[in-house]
């Protein structure tokens, strides 16, 4: 279960989080992709971006010690390996009055190796294989955008781990509701994991008892579903289709 971060990030956090993703952004020239680039909670990590054919999650660090940073490390390198994705810090200090980044060319050091890296450097030709985390990150992604635009819904929180529960929390209509988005990837017919409602409902209910779920299905963009067609893999950068009906009360 999935119990639900309602805390507010300091001020300074937020003032530290913007110059890093300025940073980041200067120095991407507008070719990544952002995954975390929103204030919004839990903070496995504090932003992420897609490069080519790698990810990239970033905890920030204050290496004087005085802004408060949400999350921890474990959280990190919890999403970095979900994803197959590369584990980083970006050192970060204010200096009169104004945060910088500390470190030369991106600012990120590599957990793994403790080296300083550009991501730049890390990218190949290699097709790959979203993992189910990425496809879940995905699906979520989906579902948030139509609560958000379509439906006029206020996120409080979104979950991208394939066997945490529920994906989303957002203010309704009638107050907080929360959605459990089940990711299906193409040909199988299962979401890839599937969760027990009625727990999820019982763990939920001090703060709403309205639920939903989401199934979420997604498929190479050049599937073709004839008879005999092969299954073409859900693959990193490349185009990807989805199929999805909309958000589904939960009846206990």
């Amino acid at each position: 279960m999935f119990p639900i971060e309602l805390s507010t990030p300091s001020q300074e956090f937020v003032l530290c989080w913007q110059t890093a993703g300025r940073h980041l952004s200067i120095k991407g020239d507008g070719a990544i992709s952002w995954l975390k680039s929103e204030l919004t909670p839990p903070f496995l990590e504090h932003l992420s971006f897609r490069l080519g054919n790698q990810l990239f999650f970033i905890r920030l660090v204050d290496v004087d010690e005085r802004a408060q940073m949400p999350g921890n490390l474990k959280g990190l390198m919890s999403v970095a390996k979900g994803c197959n994705g590369h584990a980083c810090l970006m050192h970060m200090k204010k200096v009169d009055g104004e945060w910088q980044v500390l470190n030369s060319d991106w600012g990120l050091t590599s957990i793994s190796t403790q080296h300083s890296i550009n991501p730049v450097d890390l990218l190949s030709d290699e097709n790959i294989e979203m993992t189910d985390w990425e496809l879940q990150d995905f699906a979520v992604e989906v579902v948030r955008d139509q609560i958000k635009n379509k439906l006029g819904g206020e996120i409080m929180s979104r979950n991208s781990n394939p066997s945490v529960y529920p994906s989303i929390w957002f203010v309704g209509e009638n107050g907080p509701e929360w959605v459990a988005v089940r990711m299906t990837s193409y040909p199988n017919p299962e979401p890839a994991h599937d969760c027990d409602l009625d727990k999820v409902a019982a763990s939920c209910v001090q703060i709403s008892e309205v639920g939903n779920t989401a199934d979420v299905t997604i498929f190479n963009a050049d599937q073709k579903f004839e008879d005999n067609s092969p299954i073409l893999p859900i693959l990193r950068g490349h185009a990807a289709s989805i199929k999805f009906d909309g958000l589904k009360k939960v009846t206990s």
